[in-house]
């Protein structure tokens, strides 16, 4: 069970600058991005830029018959029951499936399609990349946490790592990946949501003042939620992510706000709606998350 061809689902920030590392290292035409014909055609016309460099991705249509080693999901969760519809022809019998969208429930969505034991875990951690317009730039592309359902190793993870060490790529294998989505998924509720009420930049979150009290206090509320569903969060969780938070480039603006800028409907689903989701299911109230929730829900419209 070798890697040698990638499919990326998403011309996201995680997707180019993945997408970009790989292609360097492979063969031409071993990573392709998979998306309609339309989107194809634009992205042919429009130049991506990542760290100055122009990419000069491969591009192939949903449908094609040409199963990959690896199929990597990079766009958007509203965009995921549309994709799985359509990228069958991509995974073969041995094709290892990674999904970068935020949150807990893509991998479950995968899962019930695809097998558990394909569809492994994992989060981006300490990376700096961000994206204005069609420029992607970053200084450190962080760490690639994976791991399998059980936290066991299998034929999939070993394909995976075996890879990854074979290409230099930064990972670190898991044996406990609910504990690591979920410490993602308190920093996403935390500092997305924050950025967008308060059409404030990270810059705004760094220092003392209500945006960062609020984004604190979502933080806590999903640690609660979090150990309430069995996770092992505590309050260095939410420490832990205040360091790093303070590290990063105030000027840069989290993905949340740029959807509201744009008027794309956000992930607010995938943070505060989880959160509350689970916290009625355990009698936790989370009047943060419910204040985020309803002004993000209020600002999609507006």
């Amino acid at each position: 069970m070798d890697i040698r061809k990638i499919s990326i689902v998403g011309t996201g920030t995680f997707g180019v600058m993945y997408g970009r590392f790989f292609g360097e290292r492979l063969p031409a035409g071993s990573v392709r991005f998979v998306a309609d014909e339309n989107l194809i055609e634009t992205c042919k016309k429009t130049s991506i830029t990542c760290n100055g460099v122009p990419c000069r991705f491969t591009f192939i249509p949903f449908g094609t018959d040409d199963p990959a080693d690896l199929v990597i999901f990079a766009m958007r969760f509203g965009e995921l029951d549309d994709v799985i519809r359509r990228i069958g022809s991509q995974v073969g019998k041995n094709t290892v499936i990674l999904s970068l969208i935020n949150g807990i429930t893509s991998q479950e969505r995968l899962s019930r399609v695809f097998g558990n034991d394909r569809v492994l875990l994992c989060t981006v951690q300490g990376s700096d990349v961000s994206r204005t317009g069609n420029t992607i730039t970053y200084t450190g592309m962080g760490t690639l946490n994976i791991g399998t359902q059980d936290g066991l190793p299998s034929d999939f993870i070993k394909a995976l790592t075996a890879f990854f060490d074979s290409t230099g790529f930064p990972y670190h294998f898991s044996t406990d990946m609910k504990k690591s989505l979920w410490e993602r998924l308190v920093f996403n509720t935390g500092i997305c949501q924050a950025v967008a009420v308060y059409e404030t930049n990270y810059e705004g979150i760094k220092r003392e003042g209500e945006p960062r009290q609020i984004m604190i206090q979502a933080m806590q509320e999903a640690v609660q939620v979090g150990q309430a569903e069995g996770i092992s969060l505590d309050g260095r969780t939410i420490s832990d992510w205040l360091t790093f938070i303070d590290g990063l480039d105030g000027i840069s603006i989290s993905s949340m706000r740029r959807d509201l800028r744009a008027g794309r409907p956000t992930e607010v689903e995938l943070f505060a709606g989880t959160i509350r989701t689970l916290a009625k299911k355990h009698g936790i109230s989370t009047p943060i998350n419910d204040f985020l929730y309803d002004k993000i829900k209020e600002m999609e419209h507006s």
